[in-house]
This record gives structure tokens, C-alpha cells and sequence, in this order.
């Protein structure tokens, strides 16, 4: 027999200290926390002892004052009294907002036509063989290798901006609605049909449930890539525009300025990846995060 008041703990310091940490959550942030705190440490320290040329690496104070300057009015030159909003004439926050209808407006009409088009070539095996090699074509173009001939097709202005980020855009959506519908059970498509649907019920009331979630990650992929050739789409006339400023402010030699944008257009994205799979997780909420 075992002596209840003979029987030791056998926690380790280690085991006490892994028990002390707080749990889910609260403790990925506070770990998220401390990795980004070591982060500016070390990018400030390399910073300070100029490890790097401030040229090509300047320190998080130079790109943060440089953030508020593009956020703020400040005299146009010194000496000059004449102030001027941010940079090139426009806040950083309306370069933003103008990069961001233009995916609005480009990415915006791939989510809307990618479904469609992928359900529709997904139920058609004749269609799907003759498109399907077209789209894998357009998908693995980079975006530097026709931009130039959307300028030559629809000019510098907007619209050739918009049609690059709808290229980026359509192919991984109808691509990823295609495979969805592959996906679906033949069984299930013709218990449907043996109890009376018609086409348009078995789309509406088996495929599209079944091909949510992968209709919702081809959805995040693509705004993603999207959102990545957006200097792509504002090479060229890109003002007012994020990317546009980024790139602008990296042939002024303004490195400063160019991290701050880099860093507000990886925010961005993270925030729409997190809007994305927020909207899939109450859309396809069995699935949980799309």
C-alpha cells in the first residue's frame, strides 16, 4: 500500500515554470510581443552602431519620423515657408486608400466573376479542357511580364492598373473553385438529382456548400497576390498609390521613406488576410478558419 502522505511531487522547475506561463492566447501574444521587441532591438542596435550605412539601413526613429512626415504638412523645402501635405501632395494614408480602391476595384471583380467562372467550367468537362490551360498560363505570369502591354492596350491611367490586378486575381479563384467542385462526390450529386433537383438546386444546395471553403482559401490567395503586385500596377503613373510612393521614394534614395511604405503594405495585407479568413470563418463555419 502507498502512503498518500509519503508520495512526492515529481513537477520539475521547468514543468512549474511551463505551468506559470499563461495559456492560449494571451501567451502567443505575449511571445509575439517579445519577438518583435527583440526585433526593433537588434534593427535598432545595428542602427546605432552603423553596422549598415543609414543609407541603405536607416534606424526605426529614421522610419518612423519618416512616417509622420508622410502622415503630416510640412514646409516644402527649408528655409521655404510654404507647407505641403505628406509626400508627392498626398498623405500616406490617401496613397494607401487609392492602392486600395484599385484592389477594391480589380481584385473585387475576380471575387465576384472567379466563382462563377469556376463553377461553370467545373460542371463542364469539354469547357474546363480547352479554358484550363489558358488560366494556368495567365496564373504563372509575373506581373512585370504584361504589365507593359496593358499600358499599351489601355493607357497609363487607372484602368490598365485595374485590369493587372484582376489578371493576378481571377486565375487562383476559378482555379481553386474548379478543384472545389472536383472534390464533390458523384454520390452525393445524384442522390440530388434522384430526389427531384434540378441543375441549378444541385449547384446552389450541394456544390456551393460542399466548394465554400476552398472557393474562400482561393479568395485569400488571390487578394494576397493581388495586394503583392501593387508596386507592379503603380509602376507607372502610380501616384497617388502606396506602391507607387514606395517605389518613387526608393529611386530617390529616400530608404527611409520606402520601409515605412514596405511595412504599411505588409500590415495591409496581414489585415486583409485576417478580414478574409474572419468572413470565412462565419461563412463555412464547420470548416473553421477557411
Amino acid at each position: 500500500m502507498i502512503s498518500i502522505g509519503a508520495t512526492r511531487s515529481t513537477t520539475t522547475p521547468a514543468d512549474r515554470a511551463r505551468i506559470a506561463l499563461p495559456a492560449g492566447p494571451i501567451r502567443g501574444l505575449a511571445v509575439r510581443a517579445a519577438s518583435l521587441a527583440g526585433f526593433l532591438a537588434l534593427w535598432w542596435a545595428v542602427a546605432a552602431v552603423k553596422l549598415v550605412d543609414p543609407q541603405f539601413l536607416p534606424g526605426p526613429q529614421a522610419v518612423w519620423d519618416a512616417f509622420v512626415r508622410a502622415n503630416s504638412w510640412h514646409q516644402l523645402a527649408p528655409g521655404v515657408p510654404r507647407e505641403v501635405p505628406g509626400e508627392q501632395n498626398y498623405f500616406l494614408w490617401e496613397h494607401l486608400l487609392a492602392s486600395l480602391q484599385r484592389i477594391a476595384a480589380g481584385a473585387g471583380a475576380a471575387v465576384i466573376l472567379g466563382p462563377i467562372a469556376g463553377f461553370a467550367l467545373g460542371t463542364s468537362r469539354t469547357p474546363a479542357t480547352i479554358v484550363g490551360p489558358y488560366l494556368n498560363f495567365v496564373r504563372t505570369l509575373p506581373p512585370l511580364g504584361y504589365i507593359g502591354l496593358l499600358i499599351v492596350w489601355f493607357g497609363i491611367g487607372d484602368t490598365s492598373k485595374i485590369w493587372l490586378l484582376f489578371l493576378a486575381a481571377f486565375p487562383p479563384i476559378v482555379i481553386a473553385t474548379m478543384a472545389g467542385v472536383h472534390q464533390v462526390s458523384a454520390d452525393r450529386i445524384n442522390a440530388a438529382r434522384s430526389l427531384g433537383a434540378d441543375r441549378l438546386q444541385v449547384v446552389t444546395r450541394v456544390l456551393l456548400p460542399a466548394t465554400l471553403p476552398e472557393v474562400i482559401g482561393g479568395i485569400r490567395v488571390a487578394v494576397g497576390f493581388a495586394w503583392t503586385t501593387v508596386v507592379a500596377a503603380e509602376l507607372n503613373n502610380g501616384i497617388p498609390g502606396i506602391g507607387g510612393l514606395a517605389f518613387l521614394a526608393g529611386q530617390q534614395l529616400n530608404t527611409a521613406l520606402t520601409m515605412a511604405c514596405i511595412i504599411v503594405i505588409g500590415l495591409t495585407a496581414l489585415t486583409l488576410d485576417a478580414v478574409i479568413s474572419w468572413i470565412g470563418a462565419l461563412v463555412v463555419p464547420w470548416k473553421g478558419q477557411a
